[in-house]
């Protein structure tokens, strides 16, 4: 059930905020009745997006021409996090399945990786995939933690990391071994970066709510040292979240999506009405998946 547009609310802590939302302003919330709003990817050769309701256990699939919203996969493995690969198909996370997986527009499905030195994964979130072809994906817990999101099981790994699947081979390497519980991820522009979102508070009393950003040797495509914090979470902990063009970082968070530059300043909050949970582009849309609804902001 969508709801008329209405004037969005922002925090505003440097007037270069101002500068990259687009005059109207408005506020759409074209989309409701999820339990768990995740994983945005824009197709753009169909004109729509898909998204995750995890806890529902359903994709769904805004399309931008006629406004309708649709189930496009019921059951679909409690899937979480997508993206788009260099050819323009579908990869998503799955935490039913415990795998990373590429959904080709025929319908086919075909796993990117389901295991570490012989062991399953936990239960992958969140999907990027880099300019050479390699998929690029955070492993924690949450779809085994319970039945919620998932399937309730031990982790066979112990612990939670972020992988890289060969683009090639498919070998599968562990990266970045030192985060409580992995989730979003981005790559810088360039990427000579990799930035990762810890949402360990959830596991651990006064545990991690932030990003870190990583060092990425391109030659040798792995993450070569790092590991600072970025930026720490205004309320509750960030999510997903996506780099624009020049640089800027979009985040997720209990209050909606903070703006920070390239350097860590925060810019200005994009307040929602729920937590948001993730968020992508799409032209000079801003669409932002947030606990039962999918929102759109005209940005510049």
């Amino acid at each position: 059930m969508t709801r008329p547009p209405e004037p969005a609310v922002y925090d505003v802590f440097d007037d270069r905020f101002v500068d990259l939302i687009a005059p109207s302003g408005e506020l759409e919330h074209l989309a409701d009745g999820c339990a768990w709003a995740e994983g945005p990817v824009y197709v753009a050769a169909e004109r729509a997006l898909y998204w995750s309701d995890v806890r529902n256990d359903r994709r769904m699939r805004f399309d931008e021409a006629t406004g309708e919203v649709s189930e496009a996969e019921r059951p679909a493995n409690f899937c979480n996090g997508h993206t788009l690969d260099r050819d323009g198909v579908i990869v998503a996370c799955e935490h039913g399945t415990r795998s990373v997986v590429r959904w080709w527009p025929d319908g086919r499905r075909e796993t990117v990786a389901d295991s570490f030195d012989g062991k399953r994964l936990n239960s992958p979130n969140d999907v990027v995939v880099a300019s050479d072809g390699a998929v690029w994906f955070t492993d924690p817990t949450y779809g085994i933690d319970s039945d919620a999101e998932g399937y309730a099981a031990e982790s066979e790994i112990g612990s939670s990391n972020v992988y890289r699947v060969h683009p090639a081979t498919g070998e599968v390497t562990v990266q970045i071994t030192d985060l409580v519980r992995p989730n979003g991820l981005a790559f810088s522009p360039d990427e000579t970066r990799l930035f990762v979102s810890d949402t360990g508070v959830s596991h651990v009393e006064g545990g991690p709510r932030h990003i870190r950003v990583f060092d990425v040797d391109e030659p040798v495509a792995q993450v070569t040292g790092g590991g600072a914090v970025f930026a720490t979470c205004p309320a509750g902990v960030f999510d997903g979240f996506r780099f624009d063009d020049s640089g800027r970082l979009w985040a997720s968070g209990e209050q909606g999506v903070h703006v920070y530059t390239a350097d860590g300043v925060l810019l200005g909050t994009i307040r929602l009405p729920e937590t948001c949970a993730n968020l992508e582009f799409a032209g000079d849309h801003l669409y932002m998946t947030a606990t039962t609804s999918l929102y759109r902001l005209r940005i510049r």
